[in-house]
């Protein structure tokens, strides 16, 4: 049985490719900065102040598509 091809998101390949031509500590100054706004935005709904709970999400895929990108690195520079 053949695999279905994997959705793609056209907002996403952007953010990717501009993630790819930063350097690995732009990208780690980059995923403290998201940290400390999920942290932020994790206050903010427990308090009920969030006004846009959809940035939540947004900033937990950025840091994965970050953490992504560093073990990619890790790896080809391991081999």
């Amino acid at each position: 049985m053949a695999k279905k091809p994997a959705k793609v998101q056209t907002g996403g390949s952007n953010k990717v490719a501009d993630m790819r031509t930063k350097s690995d500590d732009q990208l780690t100054g980059d995923l403290g900065e998201l940290k400390r706004e999920a942290f932020n935005l994790r206050f903010q709904a427990a308090t009920n102040q969030l006004e846009r709970p959809a940035r939540i999400k947004e900033v937990r895929r950025d840091i994965a598509r970050i953490k992504t990108l560093q073990t990619e690195r890790a790896r080809s520079a391991a081999k």
